[in-house]
Order: structure tokens, then sequence, then C-alpha cells
């Protein structure tokens, strides 16, 4: 990958930041609130004959809010998680829920049924490999797929890697976040 990505210091900013918009949306009116924070950073790669078809490397990350004045609801969205940023999503999701209908239905579950107890699914084993050993991987699958006795051709093979952390946060007092991370490989 072409940065180096520090999950446990992605997690504690993307904490920060939904913490900072809920005291924000309270602040500025919202009876509730819930932040969704993400980022993910990978690579892929596709091969096909022995010859690299495309290199992608990716790095996304967005927030977003969900506010309700009484039964109504407002959402906002940003891929900018600044503090500039949140200020803006959570004043347009507060502006969008006082012109919404009432919905009888609209609004956070109640507090008592709320995970309080988050275990660890085990699902954070990042590999960070470079573009080039990527590129060596996805040309070794597919060439241990053409050295099969009754196969020459192919159509390619390709290898995505990548690492990502989730935070949930709301007005009731809960907040989860995780960490993952992904590889595939796929010969064709």
């Amino acid at each position: 990958m072409a940065q180096a990505f520090d999950a446990s210091a992605q997690q504690a900013l993307l904490t920060a930041r939904a913490e900072e918009a809920l005291a924000l949306a309270k602040r500025m009116g919202a009876d509730a609130a819930e932040v969704g924070a993400s980022v993910d950073q990978g690579i892929g790669v596709s091969v096909r004959l022995g010859e690299v078809e495309t290199v992608e490397l990716s790095r996304d990350q967005g927030i977003a809010v969900t506010l309700y004045v009484g039964q109504r609801k407002g959402s906002a969205s940003s891929t900018d998680a600044s503090s500039a940023s949140i200020q803006a999503a959570v004043e347009k999701a507060l502006a969008i829920a006082r012109y919404t209908g009432e919905d009888p239905a609209a609004g956070l579950a109640d507090a008592s049924l709320m995970a309080s107890e988050l275990p660890d699914l085990k699902v954070h084993y990042p590999w960070s490999l470079t573009t080039d050993e990527a590129i060596e991987l996805a040309l070794s699958c597919e060439q241990a797929g053409r050295d099969v006795e009754g196969i020459s051709q192919s159509d390619g093979a390709s290898l995505s890697s990548g690492e990502g952390v989730r935070v949930y946060a709301n007005s009731h007092g809960f907040l989860g976040t995780q960490k993952a991370a992904v590889i595939h490989f796929h010969v064709c």
C-alpha cells in the first residue's frame, strides 16, 4: 500500500470525531443523534497472461450523522472528517429534520436494547503489501493456475488487500468500534 495505515490511530480519531458530532448535535438542539464513521485503505491488482492489467490504490473515509428532533429525522454525510465538515453536516441534518414530517417510527432504539458488551471479533490481521509485492503475488497465483495440466489460457488473477476502521455512536451513550482487514485472491 502507498501509505502506512495505523488502524489504532484511525480508530481513536474517528471515535473523537463521532463524539464531537454528538456533542455538537446536542448543543444545536437535536433530541437524539447517531453517527457512523469509517476509513478504509487498500490495494487491488489484476494480471492476465503474465502481464499487469490494473493497479488500484484506494483510501476512502466518511462520516454520516442522523439527527432527530422529536419524531423528525434528518441525515447528512461528508467524506471529510474535519471539525468544520462535521459542523456543516450536523447543521444540514438538523435543518432537514426540522422540515420533515413526523414519523412515529423514527428514532433510536431504546437504550436498554443496545449492546453492552462488544466482543473482539478478531478480524483485524493486516497484511501490508507494497505494490510490487501485490503484483508478484497476483502473477504467482495466475501462474499456479496455468501450471495445472491441461490449462494453457487464463482469464487472469486478481488480488485485493485492505484495512479499515468503523465507528458507530449515539446519544444514548453507545459507542462501538471495529478494526478489520481483508485479503482476496481470485484466479480465472
